[in-house]
């Protein structure tokens, strides 16, 4: 396509988007590993002028067997999932690339994985979904963004599909299916290394619809209604602790 001619009083550079980066640090809360660095999560969102956003996320977790996982996910401007691309290595292996596209009345996946080769699925929806949980720290806080603060109390949002069943989405990636509740506990001033902001506590209170049942987990949120992970803690066996130490808009200057 060839580069469309501006109108009048129109730069011929388009830069209608905004661009943000961050880095959000992976720390075990265990007693016997306080304060270790267990991971790390290193992120690029692009958000256009419709509205609509697309975050690349690269994720590290150390712990045996270590997971590397690539995705880039997009949201329409009303923030419900568009698609998300993914490819997965456990141990240092290959474990599995898939690229999934998500519509009004059902989802589809094309995915390759070390455990079940070539796999096709086309799943069902009641209604649209409101969120995907891909396993990036960087978008777990987005799923609040679809919670009525105003109702408050432990609110479902109804169905939605996660990339894995594995609590740190360290198979697949393929859809397995549950439903999402969401809880608030209020305002507060936050400070992490990456600054002090003002935030929303939420909560994950727990799922037992997964094969080993998740921990609750909670999630501080930027207030000024992007919903940016600040920081979080899981409870339970896991023990960890995830705060943003880098943010950064690098947006191109206007022209």
């Amino acid at each position: 396509m060839s580069t469309a001619t501006p109108a009048p009083g129109q730069s011929i550079m388009q830069r209608d988007h905004k661009v943000y980066k961050g880095t959000i640090a992976y720390i075990s809360n265990k007693p016997e590993r306080k304060g270790q660095e267990r991971g790390r999560e290193f992120y690029t969102l692009v958000v256009h002028g419709d509205g609509s956003r697309t975050i690349t996320v690269h994720t590290e977790i150390d712990d045996r067997p270590s997971v590397h996982r690539d995705a880039v996910y997009s949201l329409d401007k009303n923030w419900l999932p568009l698609d998300c691309m993914m490819r997965l290595t456990v141990g240092d292996k290959f474990m599995g690339t898939g690229w999934m596209k998500f519509y009004d009345t059902y989802a589809e996946c094309e995915t390759f994985t070390a455990t079940e080769g070539r796999v096709s699925q086309r799943y069902a929806l009641k209604a649209p979904l409101k969120t995907f949980q891909n396993h990036a720290i960087a978008c777990d806080s987005w799923h609040f963004k679809h919670y009525d603060i105003a109702k408050g109390g432990i609110q479902n949002i109804g169905q939605i599909l996660l990339s894995s069943p594995d609590h740190r989405g360290a198979t697949g990636p393929l859809f397995y299916a549950i439903s999402m509740q969401l809880g608030y506990v209020g305002k507060e001033k936050v400070t992490v290394k990456a600054g002090t902001f003002d935030a929303h506590r939420f909560q994950f209170p727990g799922n037992k619809e997964l094969p080993t049942e998740h921990p609750p987990y909670e999630i501080w949120t930027t207030a000024d209604g992007e919903y940016t992970f600040l920081k979080g803690g899981v409870e339970g066996y896991m023990q960890t602790y995830y705060e943003l130490v880098e943010f950064a808009d690098v947006t191109p200057p206007k022209v």
